[in-house]
């Protein structure tokens, strides 16, 4: 039985185990929801469904993560996050493998719901977790680690999940997911101590949750990182989830060249997400992230005005694209872990996952009402999907400033 954990870690290898352990669980979750993007065109096909349809699937997902975020603010902070995170894990695994065997849309937009509810919890209680035991001046660094899991999840994940798809169908990497979750879950149970931190009453006073998400929400220092996270969100899911599509009829590029753009991207990111970590740790967060994302511009310019181009020249863009659009988040993210007290970490971070995971939402059925598809089945109006991309990006810089690290 895992005893208690009263204070941060402070072993080396214990903390590495635990961090090892939710990056697993976020790598599974992250993929879950990056191998949709991908799969868009065989959607599309499919289920003979527009762009507007297939944001939708993409949104319903967020959307729900966010609805049900909010209902887990009201009781996430009164129990052991440690058992909080497997169960809320299992239920995810559970959507999952519903999405597996959806016989049409309909079925696979309630899978998708469902997967979401349990996803946007999940999350928020990941990053609680590192903000209870991991110490301020390494949390960066635990960040990078576990955000690195979008990178694993594009070099390994995304390539292996649409050769399963090209050989087996679109449900089998939803299966295969599905049943790695259940696989993980009792050695999370293993690995993980119990947590109960933020349950101290000697160190923290009881008062009810809903106390506390009222407090989380009208506390105006929490106020910057919330309204940051939207425009962060607006930031890259009014391009990302439409990348493949767009790739695809646009571009030039076919169904088997895209494991190459998740491939490299992620390869990439995989190193500098915790580059970028330590540079955060080093130099300051707010510096690291207003810099990455002003030369964020370029990447996502050059992205969105792409014609009929060699695939050579298609990887340097959409690599640097991931890596920068992707390597803000890792500052992004370690600011805003760090701009609550532990008491009620757990609320503030259910309220800011659910900003995120609308957010995201939004953009992404924002931009599929945008986008118009031709009779030559073309992507239209991407570019002004581009500029609504680019505002987002330069104002965060500016709004991130406002953000308070309270520890």
């Amino acid at each position: 039985m895992s005893q208690p954990l009263t204070h941060p870690l402070h072993t080396i290898q214990k903390e590495r185990a635990i961090i090892f352990i939710l990056a697993a669980l976020q790598f599974l979750h992250i993929l879950d929801f990056v191998i949709m993007m991908p799969l868009g065109p065989v959607f599309m096909e499919s289920f003979k469904i527009d762009s507007a349809a297939f944001g939708l699937l993409v949104s319903s997902y967020s959307i729900s993560a966010g609805v049900f975020g909010l209902i887990g603010a009201l009781f996430l902070d009164s129990y052991d996050r440690k058992m909080s995170l497997l169960v809320l894990f299992f239920g995810f695994s559970v959507g999952t493998l519903l999405c597996a065997f959806a016989p049409n849309y309909p079925f696979l937009l309630f899978a998708r719901i469902v997967a979401g509810g349990f996803g946007g919890m999940l999350g928020a209680t990941v990053l609680s977790i590192i903000g209870d035991i991991i110490p301020v001046f390494r949390r960066g660094t635990a960040t990078g680690v576990v955000m690195s899991s979008f990178s694993v999840a594009s070099v390994i994940g995304i390539p292996i999940g649409l050769s399963l798809a090209n050989k087996f169908g679109w449900q089998f990497p939803f299966l295969s997911l599905a049943i790695a979750g259940f696989l993980i879950l009792p050695i999370g149970y293993k690995v993980l101590p119990s947590i109960r931190y933020h349950l101290d009453s000697d160190v923290h006073p009881k008062q009810s949750q809903l106390k506390s998400l009222i407090q989380v929400v009208t506390k105006k220092d929490h106020m910057a990182p919330f309204i940051f996270m939207v425009f962060l969100m607006f930031g890259g899911f009014t391009i990302i989830p439409f990348l493949s599509p767009f790739l695809v009829s646009n571009v030039g590029l076919v169904f088997s060249d895209l494991p190459y753009i998740y491939f490299f991207g992620g390869l990439f990111t995989f190193f500098t997400s915790r580059f970028i970590g330590k540079l955060s740790d080093r130099y300051g967060k707010l510096t690291v992230y207003q810099i990455i994302s002003i030369i964020a511009v370029i990447p996502i310019v050059l992205v969105v005005s792409l014609t009929k181009t060699s695939l050579p020249i298609v990887l340097t863009i959409t690599t640097l694209f991931m890596i920068l659009v992707s390597g803000r988040m890792v500052p992004a993210f370690a600011m805003i872990t760090s701009a609550v007290e532990p008491r009620i970490r757990g609320s503030f971070m259910s309220v800011n996952s659910a900003i995120q995971q609308i957010s995201s939402g939004v953009a992404s059925y924002v931009a599929g009402l945008i986008l118009v598809q031709a009779p030559d089945n073309q992507l239209v109006n991407y570019e002004l999907v581009g500029m609504i991309s680019v505002f987002s990006l330069l104002f965060s810089v500016y709004l991130a400033k406002k953000i308070k690290i309270a520890g």
